[in-house]
């Protein structure tokens, strides 16, 4: 393992409180790392190894060998899904991207149709990048910024990290653990045995998870086993992410305004066993289900959260998706002056959704463990900008030689019957024992399943 990496996992695993020892364990293979200023390859491959640390320890195995291929790793943040004779839609809406303001750049992201009607508010009804350019350009960046937040759009002005660092947000989210736990209630029941095949199996997760890095971390805990139940809004899409990131996944969909919806997701909620949400912070304390009203739903409840910009500052309740935190915090800013080039210049790969849902995932099984142990649950937050602060301290990346190009070997040779068609998965990025990711059942479309607990 490289030294870097294996630094950074210890990081990542002492925030979750793990047991140095099994570190022991550990091995990375394959050489080179994603074109980028960071250590990108670097840090993919250390949150999959904490979720992998993780999982031995919900198995408590001490497993003989726990292997993260770094070239694998760097591939699963880019795509798993090799769709054959198809391809999802294009992952960004026409008016999504970064703009030059008078002072500046900014970046707005349209891809959901609310998002895309706050920025034409602001900045008219355009049809097109240049005439939206152009509009654009008659703003400075900071007043465009929270004009759009104010009418309910997403957007983000680019900093420096020297700038975030003296932003109140940036010294905010910058001054929080990059896992934040508190002891939640009593479960009223216990534990059962754990199948060497399949380790997560009767384990059930609730995923109220969007775009990208929630959903990442219920795969995870889906491809050993557990049953993830996603449920979406009844207006909710993201159609080119879908086939990637729901295998092994059922997903249905709930109102969470209506008495008779609400009364099913209170039932599914006491009978899941771990919780993970990405709604905006007071979100769903509004819709009457903050916190404490979650533990006593559910005591022992795993509940695991995540925000944009993290849970305090000014801006802990601010809309907010990757690309817009790598334009915040100073990365694309780095990667600009990295390549010398006039414009942002983001992560090759959208690595702080991957990485925050690897560590999500592994939050969630040091949940469960410590559940296990002293029959508590747990009450979990992180959020993208506080990852973002954990590859900056990395520091610069310099040259190093390129990743292998994919080949054939690299695809599980199972054939995938999606909702949208055949399709590969690559190959596993950890090995555990010689087991692997593994997905029951093939990616669905969402609301294409009742929001039910599958029958024992």
């Amino acid at each position: 393992m490289s030294d870097r990496a294996y630094a950074l996992t210890e990081t990542v695993w002492s925030a979750c409180g793990g047991d140095h020892s099994r570190l022991d364990t550990l091995s990375l293979t394959s050489e080179g790392a994603l074109p980028s200023a960071f250590f990108v390859t670097d840090f993919a491959s250390a949150t999959i190894a904490a979720a992998a640390l993780a999982l031995d320890e919900w198995i408590d195995s001490h497993s003989e060998g726990i292997v993260i291929d770094r070239r694998l790793a760097s591939m699963w943040f880019y795509a798993s899904i090799r769709p054959q004779g198809w391809m999802p839609p294009a992952p960004w809406d026409a008016l999504a991207g970064d703009y030059r303001a008078q002072d500046g750049w900014i970046r707005l992201h349209t891809n959901a149709p609310a998002h895309r009607a706050a920025a034409q508010r602001v900045l008219g009804p355009h049809a097109d990048k240049q005439a939206m350019a152009s509009a654009v350009s008659r703003w400075n960046a900071t007043e465009l910024e929270q004009a759009i937040v104010e009418a309910g759009g997403c957007a983000a002005q680019m900093h420096s990290v020297a700038e975030w660092s003296d932003h109140p947000q940036g010294r905010a989210v910058n001054a929080e653990p990059l896992i934040h736990n508190e002891r939640g209630t009593s479960a009223a029941d216990g534990g059962s045995a754990i199948d060497a095949l399949r380790p997560l199996a009767g384990i059930r997760v609730l995923d109220l998870t969007r775009v990208l890095a929630g959903p990442v971390a219920t795969r995870f805990l889906a491809g050993w086993g557990a049953e993830v139940l996603r449920i979406d809004p009844p207006d909710w899409d993201e159609p080119a992410l879908i086939p990637e990131v729901t295998p092994g996944k059922r997903c249905a969909r709930l109102d969470l305004r209506s008495t008779g919806d609400r009364a099913i997701f209170e039932s599914l909620l006491a009978t899941s066993d771990v919780l993970i949400h990405g709604y905006r912070t007071g979100a769903l304390d509004r819709l009457g289900y903050d916190a404490e009203t979650r533990q006593r739903l559910r005591p022992g409840l795993v509940d695991v959260s995540l925000n944009a910009y993290g849970a305090t500052g000014p801006w802990s309740g601010r809309r907010g998706f990757d690309s817009l935190v790598q334009m915040s915090t100073g990365i694309a800013h780095d990667g600009m002056d990295w390549r010398g080039a006039e414009q942002p210049v983001p992560l090759p790969v959208q690595a702080l959704d991957h990485g925050t849902g690897y560590v999500m995932a592994a939050a969630a099984l040091r949940g469960l463990a410590h559940r296990r142990r002293d029959g508590f649950g747990c009450i979990t937050r992180l959020s993208l900008a506080r990852t973002a602060k954990l590859l900056l301290d990395l520091g610069r990346q310099s040259d190093s030689s390129a990743l292998a190009p994919e080949t054939e070997l690299d695809r599980a040779p199972d054939i995938e019957t999606t909702a949208w068609g055949p399709a590969q998965r690559l190959i596993s990025p950890v090995s555990m024992g010689g087991l692997g990711l593994h997905f029951s059942r093939p990616a669905s479309a969402l609301g294409s399943s009742t929001p039910a607990w599958q029958a024992p």
